[in-house]
């Protein structure tokens, strides 16, 4: 959606939902979907960077707004189902440490 040539309160509602939909996939459980949500945001805003019609920037929005509420749905329910952290992930389950660059695994147990 091109930020550019949306007048005022467009350009808004579109920055308003890109950092929605990143707040939102912070809330997925699992490290994968996380990310997965982070990329897809980004590459699909990047992607109509440079949307100009008025029409099609309306309709992105109206996709956007259901992608967020299709979100929004599913992080609740992936917080049913949570694993133990990734080590890529760090934090309380495991964290990457190592001299020479190499992963090893700790557990703060």
């Amino acid at each position: 959606m091109s930020l550019t040539l949306l007048k005022g309160d467009s350009a808004f509602q579109a920055r308003s939902l890109f950092r929605s939909l990143l707040r939102q996939s912070a809330h997925f459980a699992a490290y994968n979907f996380r990310e997965y949500a982070r990329r897809r945001t980004r590459d699909a805003f990047r992607a109509h960077a440079a949307e100009a019609d008025e029409r099609k920037v309306q309709e992105l929005m109206q996709r956007g707004l259901k992608e967020l509420a299709v979100m929004k749905r599913q992080t609740v329910v992936s917080q049913f189902y949570q694993l133990d952290r990734l080590v890529v992930e760090g934090g309380a389950a495991g964290r990457q440490s190592g001299g020479r660059g190499d992963i090893v695994r700790q557990t703060t147990e």
